[in-house]
């Protein structure tokens, strides 16, 4: 992550195999990507990094260094059913949302993202699908207002 660039590199993810949590290669090499971050994102990740790093410094030769942005207290990957069962229902419920799974917090953003006209190649990246094709498919529910936005471009560039 280049925090002052507010780029996220996307290079490896985080399997769950029988011997526990591995972090293997991305399943496709369109899954590689990079991502730019919101001002707010990146704000949040530097104050994040500022505890992380007082959390090495606590941690001294326990800890164990792997590049993660969010680890365990020893730097190790984070159990994800502690995160999607606990943490996440515990921060859904005090912003009042209603029960959703971890994984609709994607589908939301590409959901925004379309329904903000961006373009579907750029929400394809950013999700890192193997397609663009894979995109239109799973939101193809968000463009039909966007038919009525491109009639009306139309009709401005013909006048």
């Amino acid at each position: 992550m280049d925090l002052e660039a507010g780029k996220l590199q996307v290079r490896r993810t985080l399997a769950t195999a029988k011997s526990g949590p591995a972090l293997t290669a991305p399943k496709t090499t369109k899954s590689r990507r990079s991502v730019s971050l919101t001002r707010s994102s990146v704000d949040a990740l530097k104050s994040h990094l500022k505890r992380q790093l007082e959390e090495i410094n606590r941690a001294d030769s326990q800890w164990q260094e792997n590049g993660l942005i969010f680890a365990s207290e020893e730097g190790q990957p984070l159990k994800r059913r502690n995160i999607t069962n606990c943490k996440f229902r515990a921060l859904r419920k005090r912003a009042g949302l209603d029960a959703i799974r971890f994984h609709d917090l994607r589908h939301t953003c590409a959901t925004l993202l379309l329904a903000s006209n961006v373009n579907p190649k750029i929400v394809s990246e950013m999700l890192g699908h193997a397609s663009i094709a894979i995109t239109l498919d799973t939101y193809s529910h968000v463009l039909p207002n966007m038919q009525n936005e491109a009639a009306k471009a139309m009709e401005v560039a013909l006048s």
